[in-house]
């Protein structure tokens, strides 16, 4: 893979941060956006910006094409069965809450049981707990071992009737940790559950198939796939999106409103009220398609040549410490220098002009439950090199032979 190359596509990354070159490290947070997709946010706006679906005139019947191209592409590249199962959002967390309030509530009752794991993102646990308060049913928590993983064995104990919904995620955004979640679906729908899996750390990464898979619901966020922020991708078995009630009221979503009653519209539609975020929508399918165009299995080679070259290096420095280190991960390093609060090593990187993620992730359960705070996590992405871990290696050795 041609990383230079690459690496010119992303106007951002050619900076200087504190009179050095910015080395970007904080791709599970967000990734940085290449030229083609910066260029279609400006292309929508000065060339056919207009609401779409509803008008009839030139740049509304642009915008409408080039919108409704995205759910196309989008129903590609996770092998949806029809564009009728994408449903836009504004990202995995208004995704999983659409499910949550729609489906939890709808068809979760008094006794049932959820299922989650320990490794979940605040956004995968805090919906769950709403719609298990609102119909007092039972939250349940798979745990995890101290290299990641999540305890399987526990997992099918848990198991029963009463399941009625499992969420986890596809790879931990704290860890790294790759979930075997086709194994958890099919054992989910053996007791009648349905599952939804938060995608967002594997997007840019993992090959999805959510046939394959066989998945009631599928979450994808853009700017986590090179794209813009505020837009992202529900998928929803078809069969599960006709029954749930709508998410939101008013324009779009209906067929026909009177005072005394309101028709839904038809799928992805009933699910998408109001003026949605049309240009970051468009810029999307330009951020799907430039991850096509380098392939996944390229991407996820490179990323983890990274991911074990930094394993090794960190490995070495005296005081550090991995947190978690499972067989199967995407490029995710999160660690702990004894000593050392993890913010003061983030403040010490940036001004070296290296941007890491401190803190406890929005994954607070699993740091109380490794006993930490919080951690440093540095997360790498297709245009990220081994000189920039160098950086990184270098950086962290002089901040710890200054802080001793």
């Amino acid at each position: 893979m041609d990383v230079e190359r690459i690496r010119k596509e992303f106007p951002i990354l050619h900076q200087q941060i504190n009179g050095r070159d910015l080395v970007y490290l904080d791709n599970a947070a967000t990734n940085q956006k290449p030229k083609k997709v910066i260029d279609a946010l400006v292309e929508y706006y000065t060339g056919y910006n207009a609401n779409i679906h509803r008008g009839i005139h030139t740049l509304a019947e642009r915008a409408t094409k080039a919108f409704e191209q995205t759910r196309e592409t989008a129903k590609q590249f996770i092998n949806a069965g029809s564009t009728e199962e994408i449903i836009f959002t504004r990202g995995v967390t208004e995704s999983i809450n659409l499910v949550a309030a729609c489906y939890g509530n709808a068809f979760v009752n008094e006794g049932d049981e959820i299922i989650i794991s320990t490794i979940e993102h605040h956004s995968n646990i805090v919906p769950w707990q709403f719609v298990c308060e609102r119909k007092k049913a039972k939250l349940k928590v798979i745990p995890v071992s101290q290299s990641g993983e999540l305890d399987l064995e526990v997992y099918k104990s848990f198991l029963s009737p009463r399941t009625k919904v499992v969420a986890v995620n596809h790879a931990s955004n704290s860890l790294g940790t790759i979930n075997p979640v086709k194994e958890i679906i099919k054992l989910a729908h053996e007791v009648g559950a349905v599952v939804l899996i938060d995608g967002a750390q594997a997007g840019a990464h993992l090959e999805i198939d959510v046939q394959d898979m066989d998945c009631d619901f599928y979450c994808l966020s853009s700017h986590k796939m090179y794209g813009p922020t505020g837009a992202g991708i529900l998928y929803g078995k078809k069969e599960l999106l006709e029954k749930m009630p709508p998410y939101h009221g008013g324009g779009e979503m209906i067929k026909e409103v009177t005072f005394d009653k309101t028709t839904y519209n038809d799928l992805p539609y009933k699910f998408e009220a109001g003026t949605p975020n049309i240009a970051d929508v468009i810029a999307f399918r330009h951020a799907m398609e430039f991850i096509n165009s380098l392939g996944k299995e390229n991407i996820s080679a490179h990323e983890h040549e990274l991911l074990l070259y930094a394993t090794e290096k960190l490995s070495r420095l005296k005081g550090v410490r991995l947190v978690g280190q499972a067989k199967y991960k995407v490029a995710v390093l999160a660690f702990v220098v004894e000593g050392i609060h993890h913010f003061d090593i983030g403040q010490m990187l940036d001004a070296r002009g290296i941007a890491v993620r401190t803190g406890h992730h929005c994954t607070q359960p699993l740091m109380e439950c490794y006993g930490i705070e919080g951690t440093v996590r540095a997360s790498f992405s297709v245009y990220n090199t081994k000189k920039e871990i160098d950086q990184l290696v270098e950086g962290l050795e002089r901040i710890i032979n200054f802080m001793k």
